[in-house]
């Protein structure tokens, strides 16, 4: 029961929704997984997560210091990418684009050839800075790229400030063009804020969309919205109601959304406003709202916080790259699932 990476990650679904607590019984849940056999510190292993998450160690810091680009030391939304079966001549087999968040941010690239790390930075960072067309901005941050194989390039989208969200392409993931709003707080009426968005290949029932969005919209507290795209790049349309909300986790605000396709179903993972990461079953057509609770907690060295998961997997290992620590001062980990 691995994570679906095929494509770009994961996945979400509609209304009629139903918001329970945690099932008695999780499905594919991988039980009794212990801390013997494997190398496994107890004190470093959550237990096994609902949905069947697995267990995920803390492998290493995901960048290699120093960096070139490095302007207030601080690394957000780490979205990890393989880019060897896709374009040729590219630096290496995995790209990781990850972002400060502090002013100027900056979208930034790193590259690997295993998911075990270290990635070193791209001497050009950053490859998307504050300046952008027709208007020059606070800070760009939250980067997420995936590739459309229809146009075979490269799509990111990030934010700034954090009312609008934009989308950049490239041919080659690192040199990105036609930085271009398509979401913003106008378009979700009520929110004061539309940011960190992801973006899957996954078609709703009904929608005439192969494209959804997942993103933290601030409405009474930190919530998950969703939208939808017939091509990842316009034509975004989005719902007014909030497809994972903080209240049944009981935390006062959930952001970092990501999607998770198993078990013949798809879900949602965030992080709370705790600084634990969970899961929610949203199914395929975004019209459940099933929370299973927590998938991963921070170990001692996190610094109390584990946010904004970003999946893979090599050789079926699968793994997770996340931030770790106070929210303006993480940097970027990798945990290897056990």
């Amino acid at each position: 029961m691995s994570l679906s990476t095929k494509g770009n990650d994961v996945e979400p679904a509609d209304r009629n929704r139903r918001s329970v607590g945690r099932r008695a019984v999780l499905r594919g849940m991988a039980a009794g997984v212990v801390a013997t056999g494997i190398g496994l510190d107890p004190a470093e292993a959550a237990s096994a997560g609902p949905a069947g998450m697995p267990t995920y160690r803390y492998v290493r810091d995901a960048l290699t210091m120093p960096l070139h680009y490095n302007p207030t030391g601080e690394f957000i939304f780490p979205c990890i990418r393989g880019v060897y079966d896709k374009i040729s001549g590219a630096r290496s087999r995995y790209y990781l684009y990850y972002a400060p968040h502090e002013k100027p941010g900056g979208i930034c690239v790193a590259f690997g050839d295993s998911l075990d790390g270290p990635f070193t930075d791209y001497e050009q960072n950053p490859i998307i800075d504050n300046r952008l067309p027709g208007t020059t901005v606070s800070h760009v941050s939250s980067p997420h790229v995936i590739w459309d194989g229809a146009t075979r390039q490269f799509f990111c989208y990030f934010h700034g400030e954090n009312t609008v969200t934009r989308v950049a392409r490239s041919r080659d993931g690192l040199t990105f063009t036609d930085e271009t709003p398509i979401l913003s707080t106008r378009l979700v009426p009520g929110t004061s804020e539309t940011s960190y968005a992801r973006v899957f290949e996954h078609a709703l029932p009904g929608r005439g969309n192969t494209y959804v969005m997942v993103f933290m919209g601030v409405r009474n507290g930190r919530r998950i919205f969703y939208g939808w795209s017939p091509n990842g790049w316009d034509g975004w349309r989005f719902s007014s109601t909030p497809l994972v909300n903080p209240e049944p986790d009981g935390v006062a605000g959930i952001a970092g959304p990501t999607l998770v396709k198993r078990n013949g179903t798809v879900y949602v993972a965030y992080h709370g406003n705790d600084g634990k990461m969970r899961i929610t079953e949203v199914g395929p057509a975004f019209d459940k709202e099933v929370h299973l609770g927590v998938f991963h907690s921070p170990i001692a060295s996190d610094g109390g916080r584990v946010a904004a998961p970003s999946f893979g997997s090599q050789d079926g290992v699968e793994y997770m790259f996340y931030e770790a620590g106070p929210r303006l001062s993480a940097r970027i980990r990798i945990a290897r699932a056990v």
